[in-house]
């Protein structure tokens, strides 16, 4: 004979299994990051391209072909930036060893001043590694750091050359995917539409679909020019101080500032370990990382607002925390989806009534919340009042 439970532990026992869902969805994804990563990068890029392929369908080129021009279009401007940057970038990648030695001892020094104690001496300069072989093997012994620097030098050339090989992996099969899907967008489209039974849920299908595509692929392609006037601004204020690599730079800080809250910390960084490199350990070290911050300020509190409007503000506590969490996930290529995501997100819960909760915390442009005297006295105007008849001492009726 079955015993069914009572009605106060059913709950308990549907979130509990809610909980052990969302964990195993979250570990699946994690596993599942070089299979998952390349589908949503082409979803999202296929967004912001299939209007220049819907755009050469309308003046008769085939949507294979139209596809075909506008992926080999975005390649070649990606080949260009690269050929022109690979040198300066690797001529700085050459010199960040010996800087980030040179701002440890200042950072050890200035930590024995802040202590009260006399500076530390700044070591000598390492002999050249081969100098220092050769001499060890003249005293007929083996130096343990040689050997020690080979071994880790080895680890870390097989540890980068497996990750090349896993990026262009995936690098590649992102191209395959995201030809597929420009090429095929419209019969996608139509089929799972057509899939769905009920006339009404095909129209908000369709219209979920239609408004995720508008709002990821405006935000994209927004965001992206925003970010590459942030970074052309920020070149010719570097260029106008004199500093080197300003078309380095320029596109890193471009690539870098389409994430939301963590880019701007990576090149704010990054520019104080450049000026270290070229100034010295100095304040004039700050100065590039100081106009960056500038013009991040005026981007961030009048260009941003101004550009992206009232349909992309999402709060910035959930841009932020979906950030993190896609950071967490899959690194700095979950960083790159994650507002996307977030967008897609309000979409379907625009949608959905049993995701309202979900689109009132992701709106951005709700009104201002009521102060909690007026929620509470909203609350007990909802409560009518319970009528209690008078009843007699004896409990018997009413009085």
């Amino acid at each position: 004979m079955s015993v069914t439970p009572p009605a106060a532990a059913r709950p308990v026992s549907t979130w509990v299994a809610r909980a052990l869902l969302a964990v195993a969805v979250i570990f699946l994804l994690e596993n599942a990051k070089p299979l998952m990563l390349p589908v949503v990068i082409a979803v999202a890029f296929t967004f912001v391209l299939a209007a220049p392929v819907r755009w050469l369908r309308r003046h008769g080129v085939a949507e294979y072909a139209g596809a075909f021009v506008v992926i080999a279009s975005v390649l070649a401007v990606l080949a260009l930036l690269v050929s022109l940057l690979a040198g300066p970038a690797a001529a700085w990648w050459a010199k960040a060893p010996a800087t980030v030695h040179q701002l440890l001892e200042s950072a050890q020094r200035l930590r024995h001043i802040a202590l009260g104690g006399p500076p530390a001496r700044t070591s000598a300069p390492a002999p050249p590694p081969a100098a220092s072989a050769g001499a060890n093997a003249g005293a007929g012994g083996t130096d343990p750091l040689t050997e020690t620097l080979a071994t880790e030098g080895y680890a870390i050339t097989r540890a980068a050359l497996g990750q090349m090989l896993s990026f262009t992996v995936s690098a590649s099969a992102t191209v395959f995917l995201l030809y597929f899907l420009l090429a095929s967008e419209r019969w996608l489209i139509a089929r799972t539409v057509e899939a769905i039974p009920k006339r009404r849920t095909r129209a908000l299908l369709l219209s979920g679909i239609r408004q995720a595509q508008r709002d990821i692929g405006l935000f994209i392609t927004t965001m992206g020019l925003v970010s590459i006037g942030l970074g052309i601004a920020t070149g010719i204020a570097l260029a106008a101080i004199g500093f080197p690599n300003a078309a380095l730079w320029a596109t890193t800080t471009a690539v870098l500032t389409f994430v939301p809250y963590i880019g701007p910390v990576l090149v704010t960084l990054a520019l104080v370990v450049a000026g270290a490199m070229e100034w010295g350990s100095g304040l004039t070290m700050l100065v590039p990382a100081a106009l960056f911050l500038l013009l991040h300020f005026i981007e961030s509190n009048f260009v941003s607002p101004l550009v992206m409007g009232a349909r992309l503000r999402i709060s910035p506590v959930f841009v932020f925390l979906s950030v993190l969490f896609w950071s967490w996930l899959w690194g700095i290529a979950g960083a790159f989806v994650a507002v996307p995501l977030l967008l897609g997100l309000r979409a379907v819960s625009q949608r959905s009534r049993r995701l309202r909760l979900v689109r009132i915390y992701l709106d951005a442009d709700a009104d201002e919340s009521a102060s909690f005297p007026n929620l509470l006295g909203r609350a007990r105007r909802d409560v009518a009042p319970r009528h209690v008849e008078p009843v007699s001492r004896d409990g018997s009726g009413p009085a």
